[in-house]
């Protein structure tokens, strides 16, 4: 039996074949997904708005937990989450939505704003990188202490603990960074801060008032430390004031979140919440809804505050 033409058409799968694998990896290669963009596709004005959304989460996830240890808050399940703080008896679940939205959220994707931002010219956005990182960061180091600073969000696997004095210091240094940053005029051909901005509509003005302020928060935390110069970790009254005289004065610079009342089919990839109501509802609404209410302490200071009437 002659085995030669058996020969051939093997020889020909095989190179069907191995086309066949060859078309699809090169297919795999090409056929990118627009609505996930990798890291290293998103651009500065995709990055920010996001960014600032797990910011505020974080945020207002912490404040509203917060009120019922400080017993502004209860609620009318002793066994839930927010019954069980305003006994000072918390569970785990009432510090990790803070730490997951900024750590997963939001933290992550700031690195890599601040370097594109900066390799473009655009040092507005990384202006705006820097300021959410010390917001963040500086949140963390209130809720949870001791914590990595100078490399976490890296590469490293295993990053190393900082002090709350070199998470604060670092982190007043960010913000002065950005303050410097929003003064520089940005590259022709750099995106316009209004592209991605969410906060402040990519008003330089409003943002640089915004870190002011923030520094100056940051230095009134260090309170206990003594007098002294805020470079050295010391409680630095001038520099407050100072920084407090370069900050909001009236409600027409004040930052304002929009947010709307609609019902929407999607929720956050993170938890599933609506992504366009405020935060705070989010919270307060949603996760405590009816069982949450004010303390008759709360309600004495709204109503007749030190006892005079106001």
């Amino acid at each position: 039996m002659n085995m030669k033409p058996f020969r051939i058409i093997l020889s020909c799968l095989a190179a069907t074949v191995a086309l066949s694998f060859t078309a699809c990896s090169d297919w795999l290669d090409v056929n990118t997904d627009p609505n996930t963009p990798s890291s290293t596709e998103a651009t500065v004005q995709q990055l920010l708005p996001w960014c600032e959304h797990y910011l505020v989460y974080a945020y207002a996830a912490q404040g509203y937990r917060a009120q019922f240890i400080c017993q502004a808050l209860t609620a009318t399940s002793r066994t839930s989450r927010e019954g069980n703080s305003a006994q000072w008896n918390p569970s785990s679940a009432l510090s990790t939505t803070p730490y997951q939205f900024f750590f997963v959220g939001s933290g992550p994707n700031l690195n890599d704003m601040y370097d594109k931002a900066m390799a473009e010219g655009a040092y507005h956005y990384a202006a705006a990188a820097r300021i959410l990182r010390a917001y963040g960061f500086t949140l963390m180091a209130d809720m949870y202490g001791e914590m990595p600073y100078t490399e976490a969000l890296g590469s490293s696997l295993t990053p190393a603990y900082d002090d709350g004095k070199t998470i604060y210091l670092g982190c007043i240094s960010e913000i002065e960074e950005a303050i410097k940053l929003l003064g520089q005029t940005q590259k022709n051909g750099a995106p316009a801060l209004s592209e991605g901005d969410s906060w402040n509509g990519g008003d330089v003005d409003k943002w640089t008032k915004m870190a002011y302020l923030l520094k100056a928060r940051l230095l009134n935390h260090m309170s206990r430390k003594g007098n002294g110069k805020y470079t050295e970790g010391k409680y630095d009254p001038d520099e407050i004031i100072a920084c407090l005289d370069k900050a909001q004065q009236s409600n027409s610079d004040n930052t304002v979140l929009h947010h709307e009342d609609v019902e929407e089919t999607s929720g956050d990839v993170l938890f599933g919440d609506p992504l366009q109501a405020s935060p705070t509802f989010s919270n307060a609404g949603m996760s405590g809804g009816a069982a949450t209410r004010p303390t008759q302490w709360l309600v004495d200071i709204l109503t007749n505050f030190n006892g005079k009437g106001i």
